[in-house]
């Protein structure tokens, strides 16, 4: 018996100086094990780095409440919030502090409201939810978002990500696969001392500050923003990181053409916005027809150069918005209805590429198709392209109001998933080589280079898609991806940020936006006609088991002590 307590005792002893050497290797030696099979709680090597930078505390206010009753759903995505917080501190040095805030604890409905309001005011969008109970069903407002601040500054986190068609597992899965890329997003832009400066292009008839008012607002959160134009000077575009040319309507001059050439041969981004097609908006809303012309901007050949082809067509699509009709007799009173309107596709994004992975519908008007042409080492990525079911009309395009009322006939819907927006990466070849070089080209301030480094642009065939509509009555800009028609905000304004982000990360942040999470759901119909057994199993087979084990245990002991 001594011999047993001795070897008892070492054991024992030993376990305990293992652990205390492990605990003390553990105080230099840092590392987290991901069990799970996607690493969904393994960050990416471009927030690591961020977080190691942070000088002072990013301090996070999530407003969803630990006391609060939410459906299953939310309540996981409140989860995986806090378990992505904890492991953004563990990489923070504790410089990330977060706090989950219930906004419908008061019960002061005025109160309440004034909460509400300032939450809107500062960015956050809220949902609202439909909740069974005794006395039938109530609705409740929740505020799936969060307040990031740091130095003094905060922005605006919206934890949930709805997209229209998607189930709603699917759009809360998807906002757990977005939660690490939004939040370093939110570190980032908080924590960038000098801002990337970014051009609106002027001079060719681009749309004006008034018509990108939101986006122009929403960029400069993360950006300087600055109005170009260039006007044949050699240096316009220098210090930009990236220019936006939003819906030309005139001619680019040979020299201009070339400053923005040289522009991208040394590394500039662009993210061209273009309408091949004048359609006139104002005809059609006075007289209700008009008749769609090409612009002649003499971009072609630099398009082409590039790799792209951007055609004089207008792309009609039976997945499309909806337009008023007055659809009473001459004499009665106006009697509006919503019709379909072909000329404005909404596009479903299904490409897994990080700039439109799991965006919401997007709106366009009058777009056109592009196709892509060959060019040595480019790679090209196909953003955006229309549905099933689309229709190719040649310019000149006649287009009359009245066609909303007429019934599409799908048979003659032959040109399916026509691109209206690509991506092009690598070393772009310049227009101007092999040509006859006009006289500025032997300028010193930009000495012409044949080929370029590694750069990225985006062709969008639509100008419209970064447009917002505006109140004419009070010249207030509406949200940009608003439809007034049908109420509805579509994700233009999402598309065009990621486009910009993409175009201006050299970090490699967005890449995270890639990732993905397998949806694991269960069998509903299978979980309710096996509900009872499986509650059965749950709660009789543990107890089953420890009955079991105290009997083998109470016969092993009986046996043994009465030898």
């Amino acid at each position: 018996m001594n011999s047993n307590k001795k070897r008892d005792l070492t054991s024992l002893g030993l376990a305990i100086i293992i652990l205390i050497l492990l605990n003390f290797v553990g105080s230099f030696v840092f590392h987290r094990f991901d069990l799970t099979s996607e690493k969904r709680y393994t960050l990416s090597e471009a927030t690591k780095k961020l977080l190691s930078n942070l000088n002072d505390v990013v301090y996070v206010k999530v407003y969803m409440g630990k006391d609060e009753d939410f459906p299953a759903g939310f309540k996981h995505l409140r989860n995986e919030t806090q378990e992505m917080l904890d492991e953004f501190r563990a990489y923070a040095d504790d410089n990330i502090e977060y706090e989950f805030i219930n906004p419908s604890e008061s019960t002061d409905k005025k109160q309440q409201e004034e909460i509400f309001k300032q939450l809107y005011d500062k960015g956050l969008q809220p949902t609202n939810l439909e909740v069974k109970d005794e006395n039938g069903s109530s609705q409740k407002i929740i505020w799936p978002a969060a307040l990031v601040s740091y130095h003094g500054h905060e922005v605006p986190w919206q934890l949930l990500k709805t997209q229209i068609g998607s189930s709603s597992e699917m759009q809360l899965n998807n906002s757990i696969q977005a939660l690490e890329y939004e939040f370093a997003s939110c570190i980032r832009n908080l924590s960038t001392d000098i801002r990337p400066q970014i051009g609106f292009m002027e001079g060719h008839g681009e749309l004006d500050s008034l018509a990108v008012d939101d986006i122009e607002n929403s960029l400069s959160e993360f950006y300087s923003l600055k109005r170009i134009k260039i006007n044949e000077s050699l240096n316009a575009l220098k210090g930009l990181k990236a220019i936006i040319i939003a819906k030309p309507d005139t001619s680019f001059s040979e020299k201009d053409k070339y400053i923005i050439d040289q522009y991208v041969m040394n590394g500039g981004k662009v993210l061209w916005v273009i309408d091949p097609l004048n359609t006139s908006v104002d005809s059609l809303r006075k007289s209700g027809g008009t008749i769609a012309t090409p612009y002649l901007l003499n971009l072609d050949n630099l398009f082409f150069k590039y790799g792209v082809r951007i055609n004089p067509n207008l792309i009609v699509d039976m997945q499309s918005s909806a337009i008023p009709v007055n659809k009473a007799f001459v004499g009665q009173e106006p009697r509006f209805e919503l019709m379909p309107w072909l000329f404005s596709p909404l596009i479903m994004p299904t490409s897994a590429h990080p700039i439109v992975k799991n965006l919401d519908v997007i709106k366009i008007d009058f777009g056109s198709s592009i196709d892509t042409v060959a060019a040595k080492g480019i790679k090209k990525t196909i953003l955006l392209h229309t549905s099933k079911y689309s229709k190719i009309l040649n310019a000149p395009v006649r287009i009359d109001l009245r066609m909303a009322n007429m019934r599409p006939d799908e048979n003659q819907f032959t040109n399916p998933y026509q691109p209206v927006a690509v991506l092009l990466e690598g070393e772009f070849e310049s227009v101007f080589k092999n040509r006859m070089h006009p006289k500025f080209i032997t300028g010193t301030s930009i000495p012409f280079k044949e080929k370029g480094v590694n750069t990225q642009m985006i062709m969008i065939s639509d100008g419209d898609i970064i447009r917002n509509e505006v109140q004419y009555s009070t010249q207030k800009p509406y949200a940009l991806g608003y439809d007034k028609y049908t109420n509805q905000t579509y994700g233009n304004k999402n598309f065009i940020l990621n486009c910009i982000n993409y175009l201006c990360d050299d970090s490699g942040l967005i890449s995270v936006r890639a990732r993905e999470l397998t949806l694991r759901l269960l069998d509903k119909k299978k979980v309710l006609n096996e509900r009872l057994k499986w509650q059965l199993i749950n709660v009789l087979l543990p107890l089953l088991t420890i009955l079991v084990f105290g009997i083998i245990h109470h016969i092993i002991r009986k046996r043994k002590y009465a030898k």
